[in-house]
């Protein structure tokens, strides 16, 4: 098969961020796979609330529509934001990082903990949970207090503490499988499950290579009814050349 181009998305503006998700990404992939990162030319510095996710969708959609040489695309944000919106608008594979380490971690135990990063973002986790049905497997969500971009500050200091909310996690959830809930913490998962003894899965190298299968099996999503391309229209304003 010829060459695979993924294009990994990170749907905030932190250029740094990117660098680390497209570095994992690429870890992850086969032989044969090029990746992409992507930073959007607009939206938040880091996806921290429903505000900061509604603002990230706009540059997201503007980087698949300026990208038709992808094979597929990975949205390496753990809100999964403008996921729907994304696969109306593509016409190759979007994955979404959330959905992506979830649906992986169900294949590997009974049950899943999440670790994400700051409480308010809890909510939107499970969420996610029972979109994609779920909600029965995840034993439970836990924030680290962590702020995205402090993630990177110290990098060390992260680590110890993600270190020990995920192990609380196991043992107050009595669960199997670790997720990571947060594209920056990308870097991570193999040195949290020595320590833990369980999986840990990053949904950036989870979508990557779930991508990967799905471009290798020529498979390609649903085009019809609530998938169909959006209908063409105008829109004004600051999204007048988002107009179909």
């Amino acid at each position: 098969m010829s060459e695979i181009r993924i294009t990994v998305i990170n749907p905030n503006t932190t250029e740094s961020m990117t660098e680390l998700i497209a570095e994992s990404a690429q870890a992850a992939a086969a032989p044969g796979t090029v990746i992409n990162g992507r930073t959007p030319s607009m939206g938040p510095a880091s996806i921290e609330s429903h505000y900061d996710e509604a603002l990230s969708v706009p540059g997201v959609l503007q980087v698949i529509a300026q990208d038709p040489a992808a094979d597929a695309f990975v949205l390496a944000c753990f809100g999964d934001p403008g996921l729907d919106a994304a696969r109306e608008l593509a016409t190759v594979p979007v994955l979404g990082i959330a959905e992506a380490a979830m649906k992986a971690a169900t294949l590997l135990g009974r049950s899943f903990s999440v670790v994400t990063t700051v409480g308010r973002t809890v909510g939107r986790a499970w969420d996610l949970t029972r979109i994609y049905g779920l909600e029965r497997q995840c034993a439970g969500i836990h924030a680290c207090e962590i702020p995205v971009l402090a993630l990177e500050q110290d990098p060390e200091h992260s680590y110890r503490t993600i270190l020990a909310s995920a192990a609380q996690a196991l043992e107050s959830d009595g669960s199997d499988v670790i997720v990571l809930g947060c594209a920056g913490m990308a870097d991570l998962p193999s040195r949290l499950a020595t320590k833990l003894g369980v999986p840990v899965i990053d949904g950036v190298a989870a979508a990557t290579v779930l991508a990967e299968g799905l471009v290798r099996l020529g498979i390609r999503p649903s085009d019809h009814d609530e998938l169909a391309p959006p209908p063409p229209k105008t829109y004004t304003g600051l999204l007048h050349d988002f107009g179909i």
